[in-house]
């Protein structure tokens, strides 16, 4: 795993963290928001790791679909939730009149939480042949 890969690893689980101290401190919205984020870094490094970067979301958005759920590398589940990730982020940091609820942010973090572990699991063994 090279250096930008494992920075944004890192980075996913500083958003999770993040995420969870907000839920808990009455914070759903940007929880919500951390989560995806937490998400999204994996989706960048997965790309990264196919040597592929993508300057908006709707890029990495589509690029992790097309590249891993689509085609089986990862369970289609993850690309559906980055997609909802998304829009729940979207309410969460722009939404006036709407909210997002304790349970859609910790629903939203424990599948980040899944989101991280898959996006390892891929890569390590990629790491291992590389040895």
């Amino acid at each position: 795993m090279n250096e930008d890969i494992k920075a944004l690893f890192e980075k996913a689980e500083s958003s999770l963290s993040a995420a969870r101290l907000l839920v808990g401190e009455g914070y759903p919205g940007f929880a919500a928001s951390r989560a995806y984020y937490a998400m999204f870094y994996v989706a960048e490094a997965l790309l990264a790791s196919l040597e592929q970067s993508y300057s908006t979301h709707g890029g990495v958005v589509g690029a992790f679909g097309r590249e891993f759920a689509k085609i089986g590398k990862l369970d289609a589940k993850f690309h559906r939730w980055l997609i909802d990730g998304q829009d729940i982020r979207n309410v969460g940091d722009y939404g006036v009149g709407a909210a997002v609820s304790k349970e859609q942010a910790v629903g939203l973090i424990a599948q980040a939480q899944e989101f991280i572990e898959a996006g390892r699991n891929y890569l390590q063994p990629k790491e291992r042949n590389q040895r």
